[in-house]
């Protein structure tokens, strides 16, 4: 009898339990210092130009590798503020890079309003699998993707 009442309990607090852990989801759109929710598309050439000029220099002035970005290809868009709501608005792609080793490899990248030099602008974060050579974003670029 015990068993059955503990078991009826739980069943009837389970609902009040999750609404008492729900947090209110103010879309960022609409803080005190709002987002706009405009983030360039995948393929924009200033992203990719972006990209491009940052792996160059990293590679050249940190690892010495000589590597560069040759082109891109098989853009996608894979995540569209699968975040949230209330979070930075952020878009992730993913794409194949062209490298001057004659390598096809792949690149997984986020656009994210508001984090451009001094908060102003769309900034980017980027993994070049196999390239990550002290796992910031972890094993196979994973923490770069949705």
């Amino acid at each position: 009898m015990r068993i059955f009442l503990f078991l009826l309990t739980c069943l009837l607090a389970a609902p009040l339990a999750q609404n008492a852990e729900a947090r209110p989801l103010t879309p960022a759109e609409q803080r005190y210092s709002p987002y706009s929710g405009s983030i360039p598309f995948c393929d924009n050439p200033h992203v990719l130009g972006g990209i491009n000029g940052k792996f160059a220099r990293r590679e050249s002035e940190y690892w010495f590798s000589g590597l560069a970005i040759l082109g891109f290809g098989e853009i996608e868009e894979i995540g569209f503020r699968t975040n949230g709501i209330d979070y930075i608005p952020r878009r992730y792609c993913r794409a194949r890079v062209m490298m001057n080793d004659n390598r096809l490899r792949e690149i997984s990248y986020s656009i994210a309003e508001g984090l451009g030099p001094i908060g102003l602008g769309f900034g980017t974060e980027w993994c070049i699998a196999g390239l990550d050579r002290n796992y910031a974003f972890g094993l196979d670029c994973r923490s770069a993707r949705p």
